[in-house]
């Protein structure tokens, strides 16, 4: 597995970023920041993109894999390759938010070494259409960190 930077053509990305959020919010972040295509071989298999927040804080804006690849150890591999450029960068915290109702992802952050630091409530009402996963309407947003440098 290998980080591959996408510096044109995101659009193409979309149906990896369509797998963590809603279009209309994905076109707000789109083209900032970092993105890099996740790379088994020679084939895309998802994709991560980080927002800097300021010098030393980064957030995960969005993290995908083709449901094929989930449950395999390659998320938890971005996580540790993504750290290791974001320290290079110079950033000292890594910071994440997911949906009250995505059991799977609060459980996915937890097991790559994040904590929880925070809660953004009503955070999922601005979205045009309710969500729901796990039989819970996503409302609130649980923010996480992680420590990665001094």
């Amino acid at each position: 597995m290998r980080l591959k930077l996408v510096s044109e053509n995101r659009e193409n990305y979309m149906p990896f970023l369509l797998l963590a959020d809603e279009e209309g919010m994905i076109r707000k972040y789109l083209y900032e920041g970092e993105m890099f295509a996740i790379m088994l071989e020679d084939q895309t298999v998802g994709v991560v993109l980080f927002l800097p927040e300021n010098s030393q804080v980064v957030e995960l804006k969005n993290i995908a894999l083709a449901p094929e690849y989930r449950g395999k150890g390659y998320g938890k591999a971005v996580i540790t390759e993504s750290i290791k450029l974001l320290r290079k960068k110079g950033y000292h915290k890594v910071i994440v938010g997911t949906a009250n109702s995505s059991i799977e992802n609060l459980a996915f952050y937890q097991k790559a070494g994040f904590r929880i630091y925070g809660i953004k409530q009503d955070f999922f009402l601005q979205y045009p259409e309710p969500i729901y996963e796990n039989g819970i309407q996503a409302v609130d947003m649980v923010m996480f960190e992680m420590k990665i440098g001094n």
